[in-house]
């Protein structure tokens, strides 16, 4: 990810970074008040992202959930200085017209790729607990099946367990992932 020069070069606020997405192209995140543009995808990692949102709407749509499943696009505000883009998302809060931002994220998702593996792992999963709304924040890995399903436990402690294949319920929303399919 490479970082351009803001419009005076100071880290920008909530309001400020949503104006400039709104009147620039590309894909931004905003770190620590910094913008910050995001890469160009490889094959695989668009492949294994649209499997995940296809997989989570279909299993949203088969529940009757009021959720939505989204892919790259809105905002997850983590904290007062940050603002993620995952790369997958269930949003189960209500959708306003013009929004850049998630309303209440309760699933969020990265798929790993060579530039972003130590932020997705790292940096992204302290900011993303940080967000009480996030029940489940999966890392994705594109190449072959594995996926780590970090999930917020009674107390707010958070549970990580390693998924090769079978089914993940999420809860909530309350929906059942087959890890095998995202792979197929």
């Amino acid at each position: 990810m490479a970082e351009p020069a803001t419009p005076d070069g100071t880290p920008m606020d909530r309001a400020a970074f949503h104006a400039w997405c709104r009147s620039h192209g590309g894909r931004y995140e905003r770190l620590a008040g910094r913008l910050v543009a995001m890469a160009p995808e490889r094959r695989a990692h668009v492949r294994a992202k649209q499997a995940l949102w296809l997989a989570l709407r279909t299993a949203l749509a088969a529940q009757g959930s009021p959720c939505e499943a989204l892919v790259d696009g809105l905002t997850v505000e983590a904290g007062a200085d940050t603002d993620f883009v995952p790369d997958v998302l269930i949003d189960c809060g209500p959708a306003a017209p013009g929004d850049i931002a998630a309303a209440r994220p309760v699933v969020v998702a990265e798929v790993l790729s060579p530039g972003s593996r130590g932020v997705d792992t790292g940096y992204k999963l302290a900011g993303y607990a940080g967000v009480d709304s996030i029940a489940h924040y999966l890392i994705v890995d594109p190449d072959r099946p594995r996926l780590i399903h970090h999930a917020r436990a009674e107390g707010g402690t958070w549970r990580t367990a390693l998924v090769t294949g079978g089914r993940l319920w999420l809860d909530p929303p309350g929906v059942s992932l087959d890890v095998d399919a995202l792979y197929a």
